[in-house]
């Protein structure tokens, strides 16, 4: 697989991911969900954090909020310039299809939610009982490097209370799935997803 090719992977992958947060931000307020299947929604959330609405603070109490985020933000930046790497010496040495496929989508969910947390903020004002604007006169709702990463795909396949005869878990409500993702989440996981499930495959010379 060329260059070439997993830039055109990951350029797709981008603007279906791009669109569709640029979508929901305009057209939702925060909070705000409509059910397309019993099994699916569309729910719009923001994530300020790490994965599933970690956040560094909550680890490290002696930086504020705002320093987690910049320190957090400029992580992203230095992880994806090395998966660009990756990617390009890949190609260079001819690897295995799966393995460039596998770094080319990772790349591309991880430079996706970069674009969030870079711009975004600027970008639009907040969507807290209001439906945000692209460039309000007011600006935007945090700066450069602030911004919240749009989640929206939400798949609430089961819930309710598990039968009482299961050991420790029994007569407790349970919920499959809660988290609320993106596509460029998906793509992330995906990649990860290849490479561990297709590892001899990937590294194969």
């Amino acid at each position: 697989m060329s260059l070439k090719k997993a830039t055109f992977v990951i350029v797709v992958i981008l603007l279906i991911d791009q669109i569709s947060k640029v979508y929901i931000k305009t057209h939702f307020q925060l909070g705000e969900d409509i059910t397309v299947f019993s099994w699916f929604k569309i729910a719009f959330i923001e994530n300020d954090g790490m994965a599933w609405g970690t956040k560094l603070s909550d680890f490290v109490s002696f930086i504020s909020d705002e320093t987690a985020k910049l320190v957090l933000t400029l992580f992203r930046i230095v992880a994806v310039t090395g998966i660009a790497f990756w990617l390009i010496d890949v190609t260079k040495k001819k690897r295995s299809k799966t393995l460039i496929f596998a770094i080319s989508i990772i790349f591309a969910g991880a430079l996706g939610n970069i674009i969030d947390s870079v711009f975004y903020g600027v970008l639009f004002n907040d969507s807290v009982m209001q439906v945000a604007s692209f460039l309000p006169e007011e600006g935007g709702y945090a700066k450069v490097f602030h911004g919240n990463v749009v989640d929206m795909l939400h798949f609430p396949i089961w819930s309710g209370v598990l039968p009482d005869n299961l050991p420790l878990i029994g007569g407790k409500y349970f919920s499959f799935f809660d988290p609320v993702f993106n596509v460029a989440d998906m793509a992330i996981s995906t990649g990860i997803g290849i490479l561990i499930v297709f590892n001899k495959k990937a590294f194969e010379n």
